[in-house]
C-alpha cells in the first residue's frame, strides 16, 4: 500500500454504506460514460495519441508525469505502474475479468477487510468512478517515530470489458481539489490492453518495459 496523506473531505464525494445488500458482488461497477471518457479498452483508445506502451497498459504522457514500473522481488515480474503527477501518486494495476460480471465490489470488500485487520480504518464513499474506499493504516513506529502516524490511500476501481482496473491514490490529490481532478483525469486516460489469450479472472494482465523510446515527461502537455 502506498504512503498516503489526509483524504479530501470536500464536495464531490459522498459517504455511503458498503454495497447494497441486494447488489450481487459480481455486478459490474464503472462510470456510465466510461467508453467515452475512460479508462479505455484498447479498442476505444485514440490510435493517434502518443501512448507509452507497457503491454497490458498504455499511459498517455504529459508534462510533469513521471512513470515507474514496480517489479516483484524474486521473479522480476512487472506487477504495477506507479505514476507521480500533480504532487500525488497513482498506482495502477489491470486484472483479467469475466466478460459479463465485475470484480470491484468483491475486491473492495477484501481491501476493507485487510485494512481493518491491520488495525486501520476504512471509509466507503461514492466518487468520480463509483464506489470507492479511503483507508487509513497505522505505520509501524520506530524508537523515535510518532506512534500515532498512519498512511492513507484512496482506492478506486473500474470494471471494463473482460478487465478490471484498480487505482491507489496518495499525496496532494487527497487534500487538494485541483490535484484530485488532475489525478482522476490521469486515471481516466489509462488504456487497458486485455488481449485475446484466455486468462483466469483476477490474474494480472502482463506488463513489460516500454516498447518504444517514448517518454513520460514531454516538453509540452498532451
Amino acid at each position: 500500500m502506498s504512503d498516503l496523506q489526509k483524504p479530501n473531505d470536500d464536495a464531490g464525494v459522498e459517504a455511503i454504506d458498503d454495497v447494497d445488500d441486494q447488489t450481487p458482488l459480481d455486478t459490474k461497477s464503472a462510470p456510465e460514460n466510461r467508453a467515452e471518457e475512460g479508462p479505455f479498452d484498447a479498442d476505444e483508445a485514440n490510435p493517434a495519441r502518443p501512448y507509452v506502451d507497457l503491454g497490458g497498459l498504455k499511459i498517455l504522457p504529459r508534462e510533469g508525469l513521471h512513470l515507474r514500473l514496480e517489479v516483484e522481488e524474486g521473479t522480476n515480474r512487472v506487477v504495477a505502474v506507479g505514476l507521480d503527477y500533480a504532487g500525488s501518486t497513482l498506482q495502477v494495476q489491470a486484472f483479467a475479468a469475466p466478460r459479463s460480471t465485475g470484480l470491484w465490489h468483491e475486491i473492495r470488500a477484501q481491501i476493507e477487510d485487510q485494512i481493518i485487520k491491520q488495525g486501520g480504518k476504512s471509509t466507503a464513499r461514492e466518487g468520480a468512478f463509483g464506489p470507492e474506499l479511503v483507508g487509513e493504516v497505522p505505520v509501524a513506529a520506530g524508537p523515535s517515530a510518532d506512534s500515532s502516524s498512519s498512511r492513507l490511500a484512496r482506492f478506486v476501481g473500474v470494471d471494463g470489458p473482460r478487465w478490471f482496473l484498480r487505482g491507489v491514490i496518495a499525496g496532494e490529490a487527497l487534500t487538494n481539489p485541483a490535484a484530485e481532478l488532475a489525478i482522476e483525469e490521469l486515471f481516466r486516460s489509462v488504456v487497458v490492453v486485455r488481449g485475446t489469450q484466455p486468462m483466469p479472472p483476477r490474474d494480472l494482465i502482463p506488463l513489460n518495459m516500454p516498447k518504444t523510446a517514448a517518454t513520460a515527461t514531454p516538453p509540452t502537455s498532451a
